[in-house]
Parts: C-alpha cells; sequence; structure tokens
C-alpha cells in the first residue's frame, strides 16, 4: 500500500518537504514483506474473534492450555503495530509523492482516508464487528493528516508520548495506534525508511535490545495472570506487545540480508502487496469454514493454525496468480483510483 520514497523531495529544516520534479518510483520489497509478516499475525489472533463474529478477544480472554498460551504470548497484540506503523509510513510515502504530482497534496490524502472509511464501514456493518479499517480512517483523519502541517521533529515527540501514555495509562490495544501511526510518519520522513535496507548492525542492535527487553516484561505479563483490572497486566500487555512487534521487525530485517531473503519475499511479499484485499477476504473464507465446520468455541490451537494456514494459502495462491497480470490487488487499485481521482492501469502489459 506504499511507494518507495526513491528521492524526489527534499526537506528543509523543520521537516517540511520541498517538492521537486515527479519520477517514477518503486515499491520498497521489505515493507511489503512486513506487510504481508504482519497480516499472517493478524489473521492468527483474528480467526476466532471473526467466527464468533464480535470483536477481538481482548484481555478478558485466558488461554486454557501450554499451546493456547504459547500462541497468545506470540502473537496477541504483537503483530497489530507492525501493520499500524507501516500504516504510518505508506501515508507520508503517499504525501511526498502527492506533493510532487499533485495542487494539493493533502486533498488526494483526505480522498484516500475518506474511501478507506468507507470500505471499513462496509466490512464493520455487513461482515465483522472487529473491522480495524474504520479505526485507522478515523485515526488516520484526527492524527495523521493534521500531522503534515506539523515539523517531523513535533511529530516524533508526539510519536513517544503518545505510545507511552498507551502503555502506562490506556492499557495499549486501539490507544496505541496513534503513536505508532506516528512513529511511522516520523521514521519516513526523518530518511529512516529510505535506509531500511542498510545499517545491519543497528538492526541487530535493536532488535536485541527489543528482545531482551521484551522477555522481562512477557515474564510479568504471565504473572500477572490476565486479570485487566491488575495494573501490572495493563502496562506489561501492551509493552511486551510492542517490544516483541519492534524484534520481529528487525528480525525480519535481518533475515533479508540473508540467503533467506528469497523464499521470504516469494511468500510474504505477494500478501503484502494485496494486504487490504486479503484483509477483507480473510474475514469471508474464514467465516465460510465456520459455516461449514462451526464450533469455533472448541477449536484447538491446531485448528486455529490450521484455519489460518488454509486461509493464508489460497490467498497466497490468487495474490501470486494476480499479480502477474494486474499492477495492484482489486481493492489497492480501486482505493488508488479514488485517491488520485483518476483511473490507473490495472492490467500489465503483455
Amino acid at each position: 500500500m506504499s511507494w518507495n520514497g526513491l528521492r524526489d523531495v527534499d526537506t528543509i529544516d523543520g521537516g517540511r518537504p520541498r517538492p521537486a520534479a515527479p519520477q517514477a518510483r518503486k515499491r520498497v520489497v521489505a515493507l511489503d514483506v512486513l506487510r504481508g509478516f504482519a497480516l499472517c499475525g493478524i489473521l492468527l489472533a483474528n480467526v476466532k474473534p471473526i467466527a464468533h463474529g464480535g470483536g477481538e478477544l481482548g484481555t478478558e480472554h485466558v488461554p486454557e492450555t501450554t499451546a493456547a498460551m504459547v500462541l497468545h504470548l506470540l502473537v496477541d497484540q504483537r503483530f497489530f503495530p507492525i501493520f499500524s506503523l507501516l500504516f504510518g509510513v505508506g501515508f507520508s510515502l503517499l504525501l511526498e509523492s502527492a506533493q510532487a504530482r499533485a495542487r494539493q497534496p493533502r486533498v488526494v490524502l483526505l480522498r484516500r482516508l475518506l474511501a478507506l472509511l468507507a470500505v471499513g464501514l462496509f466490512h464493520f456493518l455487513v461482515l465483522w464487528k472487529g473491522d480495524i479499517l474504520t479505526v485507522y480512517a478515523t485515526l488516520g483523519l484526527l492524527v495523521l493528516l493534521p500531522s503534515t502541517w506539523l515539523p517531523r521533529r513535533v511529530v516524533a515527540i508526539a510519536a513517544g508520548v503518545l505510545i507511552v501514555l498507551s502503555v502506562t495509562l490506556l492499557g495499549g490495544w486501539y490507544s496505541a495506534i496513534p503513536g505508532l501511526f506516528l512513529l511511522g510518519s516520523a521514521l519516513t520522513r526523518y530518511g529512516v525508511v529510505r535506509r531500511i535496507g542498510s545499517g545491519p548492525r543497528t538492526t541487530a542492535l535493536l532488535g536485541l535490545i527489543f528482545a531482551l527487553a521484551a522477555v522481562p516484561t512477557t515474564v510479568i505479563q504471565l504473572r500477572a495472570g490476565s486479570d485487566p483490572n491488575s495494573t501490572a497486566f495493563r502496562i506489561a500487555y501492551p509493552a511486551a506487545g510492542l517490544l516483541t512487534a519492534g524484534a520481529y521487525v528487525c528480525g525480519m530485517l535481518l533475515l533479508l540480508r540473508t540467503r533467506l531473503a528469497g523464499p521470504l519475499t516469494a511468500v510474504f511479499r505477494p500478501l503484502g502487496r494485496m494486504a487490504l484485499t486479503n484483509y477483507l477476504t480473510a474475514t469471508v473464507l474464514v467465516l465460510g469454514i465456520f459455516g461449514v465446520v462451526g464450533g469455533s468455541d472448541r477449536w484447538p490451537v491446531g485448528g486455529v493454525v490450521a484455519v489460518a494456514a488454509a486461509v493464508l494459502l489460497m490467498q497466497w495462491m490468487w495474490s501470486v496468480v494476480w499479480l502477474r497480470r494486474c499492477h495492484q490487488g482489486p481493492v489497492e487499485w480501486l482505493w488508488r483510483w479514488v485517491t488520485w481521482w483518476q483511473r490507473p492501469p490495472l492490467r500489465r502489459p503483455r
């Protein structure tokens, strides 16, 4: 859902972009891989909630088996932070593109968010009450769009403040999204995203710090139980999620510098390039499976993983075939059409 920030805009004091002549843009492969990776984890967390027809299974959900606890610690509140961060990254990359191509770049961003809100409301009202797109669109309108008028330093500080407040006072979940949005935007505006493939030592150090901090925080979460009224749990749970998400991102970026880059890209990139389409169709597929199998309350961890794997396999095959013939996924294409108010090419030339 974003393009590579090949440098066609400069930043001046305060982080205000100076537009230059537009030029062709390429996608950042690592961002697509991270997006696809996050999509897989989000689906694992959402299989049971979708089958239930309600919202997320949040802090009131207590894993009853060791396997369920392991899945809970590896997945719950560990992947949506990655997706939220990437949304902020994509938003700022689009801002750069809009400033180079459009006379009113923020109108482009406004149309993009309103279109996402419409899609999210449809998903929420028709398919699943746990939809995240309406939250993303609303917070994008309230937080991301106004932040485009602010210096990047202010955006970075606000990101840190909001994340800390979310963890210490608000219990994470949706309250963490505004800070993660702004963090992704700040990373883009400071040029970190454009250097995402460089600095492996820095990435490794950050990953190690995240991992070492996540271990004791997760232990505190376990010892606190799953009581949402427990102060230790309310702080440790979102903190462990954010730290683990940071370790996941750094680990994936490091793996993309090894011989595993090819297989990882082949697996996750098609899913990430069609993330919006796949997020929406996952709901339909899980509901379809539930309609046939039923009894989601009794699905063991193995069943949840099997359902998620089946859905992801179908989506991966669909994505690979579709992207061989088309530039974007179908929903992404429509989203881009509304964003730029101009019909983009869909099919690749033969």
